[in-house]
């Protein structure tokens, strides 16, 4: 008789099997990759205007942007290869450093288009608000799973005080530099906290909050940045900068006045505004979008590449239009919108609170700010600049965004149900920290 037939009862029954191994999604890496060479694609034609300053000639650009394609995929790969408890210690490590860069910038930074926004290191220009982005996510989803409500879905008054404290205080550090950040980091908080389950009544109050110290900052820059002057004969009191020559354009204020005022006092249809010299970007990036047509003009044949301002990264979703058309955009637009729909699903599927709320925060970071993107180029919004993540050249946004990418893939392979098996979710469990062990009950 064989002698694996003489074997204990409760030995014979374990299968010999090797268990299998847990994978990353296979439709968020199809995502990322896709974007990628949509990328490649479109950066090359969007760089035309680049070219004349290379010292790599036609090659330059887009052989940089590959370099750090590369490097956002390597970061991707070894992200989802790592629990995803081991964000939860980096975490605080992550924000303290973005918190530290952005107040740097604020004082010494770099002027970028009339605000501090970047700083050099060894050679290489960082804009810390992207990384600001994601240390919002990550701060938020802790102080949410710390202070879940144990009798109900959602979370306690205490952590929707933390979570708007938080929030504020990154905003506060974004704002000098655009308002369009702001508002990206408050509806990503907002999504997070509905999709949390945060009640009504402490949405409004929060947001109550937010509109007091909103305007209480729009009062203080006013009174810093500009001042009065002496009061004529007629008693009018005429209002001037005071912005030293070399600081800054002009004041934020002014800034976001005129760029509402301009987007709101069209009164005619934007094919028939003439072009100046200050809405030529605006201007060329419609024109670019109206040459494309509905199935564009082909890879490379871009006529508006040349002439656009920052058709590389501000505009690049009009050279996108015109090359592959209204098609080609409405490709782009609903990749980001599957991404966000798989996050959520991903998010359904998670044993814990934490990973579901970080896989989700992460995608409705990426999708909001591509949605931001594609609004701002299209007019749906005033003009501000914001990336399209992983397509705009930009060292620091592609690598933020490839971060993202990997913690949404680790948690697609370490946090979802495979077949409900106990010695997972007991691995799991043994994983995390005692304030982390709560079971998943956000209704997605």
């Amino acid at each position: 008789m064989p002698e694996s037939t003489t074997l204990p009862l409760e030995e014979s029954t374990v299968s010999t099997k090797p268990q299998a191994v847990a994978k990353a999604d296979k439709h968020i890496w199809g995502i990322f990759i896709a974007l990628c060479i949509i990328s490649v694609i479109e950066l090359y034609s969007a760089s035309s205007r680049e070219v004349a300053s290379s010292s790599l000639g036609v090659m330059g650009p887009i052989l940089r942007h590959l370099v750090m394609l590369t490097g956002g995929f390597g970061i991707v790969w070894f992200l989802s290869r790592r629990h995803y408890s081991v964000f939860i210690p980096a975490t605080l490590v992550f924000a303290l450093i973005s918190v530290v860069m952005m107040l740097y910038v604020m004082f010494f930074g770099e002027i970028v288009n009339g605000a501090r926004r970047s700083l050099t290191i060894l050679g290489i220009g960082i804009f810390p608000a992207e990384m600001v982005k994601i240390s919002a996510v990550l701060m938020v989803a802790l102080v949410m799973t710390w202070n879940q409500n144990p009798k109900d879905i959602g979370i306690t008054r205490k952590g929707v005080i933390y979570s708007g404290i938080i929030v504020l205080g990154l905003s506060g550090l974004l704002i000098e530099q655009g308002l369009t950040n702001t508002l990206l980091l408050l509806a990503i908080s907002y999504s997070m906290m509905i999709i949390g389950g945060v009640k009504i009544l402490h949405l409004i109050s929060l947001s109550a909050f937010y509109g007091v110290c909103g305007v209480c900052f729009i009062g203080y820059l006013y009174f810093t940045e500009m001042k009065p002057n002496e009061i004529p004969a007629d008693g009018e009191q005429r209002i001037e900068q005071t912005v030293a020559p070399g600081e800054k354009h002009e004041s934020r204020i002014k800034t976001w006045t005129k760029r509402l005022d301009r987007h709101g006092s069209d009164s005619i249809p934007k094919w028939e505004i003439p072009a100046t010299g200050i809405n030529r970007q605006e201007i060329l990036s419609y024109m670019a979008q109206a040459h494309g047509g509905i199935h564009g003009v082909g890879p490379g044949n871009s006529r508006e590449a040349s002439r656009l301002p920052l058709a590389f990264s501000d505009y690049i979703f009009a050279i996108i239009v015109e090359e592959l058309g209204l098609i080609g955009g409405l490709v782009v637009l609903m990749l980001y919108l599957w991404l966000l729909g798989r996050a959520a699903g991903i998010a359904s599927r998670c044993n814990r609170t934490y990973p579901a709320l970080i896989v989700i925060g992460m995608a409705v970071m990426i999708a909001f700010q591509a949605l931001f993107h594609m609004g701002i180029v299209s007019g749906v919004f005033p003009v501000s600049g914001q990336p399209l993540p992983l397509i705009s050249k930009g060292g620091t946004s592609i690598l933020v965004t490839a971060i993202a990418f990997g913690i949404m893939l680790s948690v697609s392979r370490t946090a979802t149900r495979h077949g409900n098996k106990k010695q997972e979710i007991r691995d799991e469990l043994e994983s995390l920290p005692e304030q982390f062990r709560d079971e998943n009950r956000m209704q997605l």
